[in-house]
Formats: structure tokens, C-alpha cells, sequence
């Protein structure tokens, strides 16, 4: 018997808008259906799929870089992993990075027969875009995400601004408006619409990853990150203490958020920023000084 299509969602948005946040709601709210969730991390070190609560046998990491720039064999041979799984997954969940146009990986689930197009899904930070679609040089790839959307999921308010909601509806008409994670099925969307993909428009990144043993207390890493190196519009990863315990560490923009987790193998951090802005050897400087 031929099994169903698999269905395939897209979860977009730009550097730090809370896409494994939704993810791992979404995994705790499968109610017995199989996920598998892709994952496409910018950076040498793949924080996202620490961060991923179901990170196992069912979960497919890439590392190659932004997809809609690299859209190779690696994409497709994740497809057809998924597709070749037994059991098949009943849902394949993919995380675009940042920085990439979702538009590209729709293509990619259009060219499979046996996958069935669910959507894309932008998640838009509310503490952030409007500032940050303001910068021309970025400004453009934010408004590409939200338009390619077949739904939009505003994070980090329950009252966001009404000029961000004005803002949204003004660049997507059709796209339904969520400010909570919904439910899978609410994902699954019957009749999305079918992008097309279009020329890649996002400015040029350069990224800054640290993987080793040193370990900091609590106040020497909060002032590290409330002074992060020029240009460095997202950081984040695990800090190990000397306790026994490490640090989960945010930053988007001017927000920083540090958490207490268990302790890891090793501290691994990335940052990421816009090339000829964010430089990697000042992060290194930054990353090294007043410290072990």
C-alpha cells in the first residue's frame, strides 16, 4: 500500500526570533504523531540542535551553511531520508536558518512527489523587527520572510505593538496572525499558497563560534554580554560555570536572556553579524579578554 504524502512544514524567521521555541512546543504537543525535524543551523556549531528537546534518532541536522544559498545534495538527501524512514515520519518539520528565504526550501518540498507542501510559517520577534526591518541592509530579507508566510507567529508579547500588526498586514493580506504557538494541525494548512522562488536578496553574514573549556560565573558572562563586540546582532549557545551547573545564553539585538541549564560537554557559543560590520577576530578578542 502506498503511503500518504509526507507533509512538510517550513519554520522561518530571522536570527533569533524563537523558531526552536515554537519547535519544541510543537514536539510537545504531537500527541502521538511522528515528527521529524530538520534543522539548519548558520555556524560551525550546531546550538540549535542542543537546544531541541527530541534531539535524536528523529531529528536531521544540517550544517551547511544557509539553505536557500546551498540548496545541493544535502537538502535533498535529508528529503529522502525522511521519505525513506520506517516508520514514516507523519510530519517533517523544517527549521530555515535565519537567513534564508523560505520561498527556496517550498521549491524543494514542490519538487518531491511523495511530499505534500503544509506551509511556511514566519515567526516574527516583536521586540525586534520593526527596528531591525528599518536597517536597509537587511530590511528587505525581514519583508521577504514575512510575505513568502502562509501563516505569521508574532513571539516575545502577548500585546504586541499595533504598529507591528499594522506593519505585518500591510506586507502579507492572506497570511492568518498568530501571537501563540498553535497546534500542529493548525500548521498543516489545507490550501497554502505556492510560493515562487525568487533571486536571493539577504545581505552577506559572517559568523564567530568558540567550542572549548572555559568556564565563567554568572557576572563575568553578564558583562561580557552586555558588551558584545561590534556588530554582533545574535549570539548564543552554552556557558559552563564552575559550579555544577552552565548557562544558556541568548542575545538578539539589545535583548540578552541567560538561563540556568545542566552542565554541558563543553562550552560552545556562536555569533553571527553582518559581514564588514561584525568582524570575528574582534569577537575572539572580545570572547578572550578578562577571562579563563
Amino acid at each position: 500500500m502506498t503511503p500518504p504524502p509526507l507533509s512538510v512544514v517550513v519554520i522561518s524567521g530571522y536570527l533569533g526570533a524563537g523558531k526552536t521555541t515554537l519547535i519544541n512546543r510543537l514536539l510537545g504537543q504531537a500527541a502521538g504523531q511522528k515528527i521529524m525535524v530538520m534543522v539548519n543551523d548558520f555556524g560551525a556549531i550546531n546550538i540549535d540542535a542542543d537546544l531541541l528537546k527530541s534531539a535524536e534518532e528523529d531529528t536531521l541536522t544540517l550544517t551547511n551553511g544557509c539553505v536557500c544559498c546551498t540548496m545541493g545534495a544535502d537538502l535533498f538527501l535529508a528529503m529522502g531520508d525522511a521519505l525513506d524512514r520506517q516508520p514514516r515520519p507523519d510530519i517533517l518539520v523544517i527549521e530555515a536558518s535565519g537567513v534564508a528565504e523560505p520561498s527556496k526550501i517550498a521549491e524543494a518540498a514542490k519538487a518531491e512527489p511523495d511530499m505534500r507542501y503544509g506551509g511556511i510559517v514566519t515567526v516574527v520577534d516583536a521586540l525586534n523587527f520593526l527596528r531591525t526591518e528599518a536597517d536597509m541592509r537587511i530590511g528587505a530579507q525581514l519583508r521577504e520572510q514575512v510575505i513568502a508566510a502562509d501563516m505569521l507567529l508574532i513571539s516575545k508579547s502577548k500585546n504586541p505593538d499595533p504598529a507591528l500588526i499594522s506593519r505585518l498586514e500591510m506586507l502579507n493580506t492572506v497570511a492568518p496572525l498568530h501571537v501563540d504557538a498553535p497546534l500542529i494541525s493548525a500548521l498543516l494548512l489545507r490550501q497554502p499558497r505556492m510560493p515562487s522562488a525568487r533571486a536571493a536578496i539577504h545581505a552577506e553574514y559572517v559568523q564567530w563560534s568558540f567550542e572549548g573549556q572555559k568556564k565563567m560565573a554568572f557576572d563575568d558572562l553578564k558583562s561580557k554580554l552586555d558588551n558584545p563586540p561590534d556588530g554582533a546582532f545574535r549570539i548564543k549557545g552554552f556557558v559552563n560555570s564552575d559550579a555544577d551547573t552552565a548557562w544558556e545564553v541568548h542575545l538578539v539585538g539589545k535583548t540578552v536572556d541567560v538561563r540556568v541549564c545542566p552542565p554541558n560537554p563543553s562550552t560552545s557559543l556562536v555569533a553571527i553579524g553582518l559581514k564588514g560590520i561584525f568582524h570575528p577576530e574582534n569577537a575572539e578578542n572580545w570572547w578572550n579578554s578578562n577571562g579563563r
